[in-house]
């Protein structure tokens, strides 16, 4: 039976760093990273184009070393080479399960990725191709969710998918509250009036300003992936949309 049809023309996969490693755990889980690498390879083989912007908590955060005596601009330069270093293991396993790839990084690393040029980018993910988007904006004080929501606006993506390890968003801690619902479907204004910690202000700002959607679900349930790009209601979604919030019951 051929595949579903993708719902979505060009996705935005955001993935932690923490993505790449067991929880509790530092630095790249090779059997985890290819299970990731499978799935995202099976939601480009669908037909959507797929950038992915990575994240480098699992080496570096820069929030965290810059309340240790590093400077905070210093610190976040580091995690941006943290997140490049992700790129490079991810495009790797990528290539072993039979993906074409293309690292770009917002800084300059000429020696192992091409710099982050929209067009080129653009041009990659016509073709086919898996564009792996490293080193957040390349400037200080922006988190890789700021880089999520800025690379989605300019290559036109029409969602972000943000892969977590819960499966939405919920009124309340589901772990502290029996009583917590999760949200199927709520606007952006909504979340912001009941200050649903969804990303940082800034990105979720962009996003609101650009009418990108955002979709939160949890990518380590095998098949997440793909179910985020085929369009199925897994997670919350966060959105343009008008009327009260969907709850799932």
């Amino acid at each position: 039976m051929p595949p579903k049809k993708p719902r979505y023309r060009r996705v935005l996969l955001k993935l932690s760093g923490e993505a790449f490693c067991r929880e509790g755990s530092r630095g790249i889980d090779p059997d985890i990273a290819l299970g990731i690498a499978r799935e995202v390879r099976d939601a480009a083989a669908l037909g959507t184009q797929v950038a992915v912007v990575v994240g480098g908590g699992n080496f570096v955060r820069g929030s965290e070393l810059s309340g240790k005596g590093i400077g905070a601009a210093t610190a976040d330069y580091m995690g941006m080479l943290a997140t490049v270093i992700n790129a490079l293991g991810f495009q790797d396993v990528l290539e072993q399960v039979g993906a074409v790839t293309r690292v770009q990084t917002a800084l300059s690393v000429f020696s192992v990725a091409e710099p982050f040029i929209r067009r080129r980018c653009l041009r990659h993910l016509e073709k086919g191709m898996i564009v792996i988007l490293a080193a957040g904006t390349g400037n200080p004080h922006f988190t890789t969710d700021t880089a999520a929501a800025l690379r989605a606006a300019e290559i036109g993506a029409d969602v972000i998918l943000k892969g977590t390890k819960v499966d939405g968003v919920y009124t309340a801690d589901p772990k502290r509250d029996p009583r917590a619902v999760r949200f199927a479907r709520i606007s952006y204004q909504d979340a912001i009036d009941r200050r649903l910690r969804i990303m940082d202000a800034t990105s979720f700002t962009l996003c609101m300003e650009k009418r990108i959607p955002i979709r939160i679900f949890n990518m380590k349930k095998p098949g997440n992936i793909v179910r985020a790009v085929r369009g199925e209601p897994i997670g919350t979604e966060v959105g343009p949309f008008d009327g009260p919030p969907v709850m799932v019951k």
